[in-house]
């Protein structure tokens, strides 16, 4: 071979040497959790639950920059710029793509001094006896639900008291101003410490599936996929 052969062949391989790193190089960026994440939640989803864990999240992955939007009016997720959206609630719109994240429950809880002063309700019967402390939504009082012998019976607390924010009604129920009916994961906290107890858990009915919607399923993005594992773990469902 001429030195002129040599010459080009020693130049073809540094070329398909380089085009190797690149394409290393291209796929690594892609393969890394990084950039901007917009995530949409409900306004006590995001305080209560997504809030506490996502500095050990984004200590975990810091090459992501998060954008955290807490609303309680249902958005369209692409049309607003989000990657992913929480819902708690069953799906309205059976073409979207989503990612079943947990289960929450709606219990009744308060405090040990209420149950003290007032005792604890044995049946859903008994709440007329006692201050049911009424979440307001779109002007009304949200009724409670409960199954007993089978069947579905609903609740209206007349109590004298109403509020239309979810940390108002959990800071009133640890207050020890009633019974409140609220989701488990906005309670966790105060189970765990004896601020609160639950009652009537067998006559729970109410339980709702919190999803998380994206983009198209097949090129979830790395950022996107493991905020859902990060989500899916913190709310109940096994990562995948």
């Amino acid at each position: 071979m001429s030195d002129e052969g040599r010459a080009f062949l020693e130049r073809c391989q540094r070329i398909l040497e380089e085009l190797e790193a690149a394409k290393r190089s291209i796929a690594h960026a892609r393969a890394v959790p990084e950039g901007r994440l917009c995530v949409e939640a409900p306004a006590v989803l995001g305080r209560l639950a997504l809030v506490p864990a996502l500095p050990g999240f984004l200590s975990q992955y810091p090459g992501i920059e998060l954008d955290l939007r807490l609303r309680d009016a249902v958005v369209d997720p692409a049309a607003e710029g989000v990657d992913v959206g929480l819902r708690i609630g069953h799906l309205r719109d059976a073409e979207v793509v989503a990612r079943r994240l947990g289960v929450t429950r709606m219990l009744v809880c308060a405090s040990p001094e209420y149950v003290r002063r007032s005792g604890a309700p044995e049946s859903p019967e008994e709440l007329h006896q006692h201050r049911c402390l009424g979440f307001v939504r779109e002007g009304r009082v949200v009724p409670w639900r409960f199954r007993a012998g089978g069947e579905t019976a609903h609740f209206e607390p007349a109590g004298p008291l109403r509020v239309n924010d979810g940390d108002a009604l959990k800071a009133l129920a640890v207050a020890g101003a009633g019974l409140a009916w609220v989701f488990d994961f906005m309670i966790a906290r105060e189970l765990a410490s004896g601020a609160l107890v639950t009652v009537l858990d067998a006559f729970a009915a109410d339980e709702r599936p919190i999803h998380a919607l994206y983009q198209s399923p097949r090129h979830v993005i790395p950022r996107v996929r493991v905020f859902l594992d990060f989500a899916a773990t913190l709310l109940g469902a096994p990562p995948r």
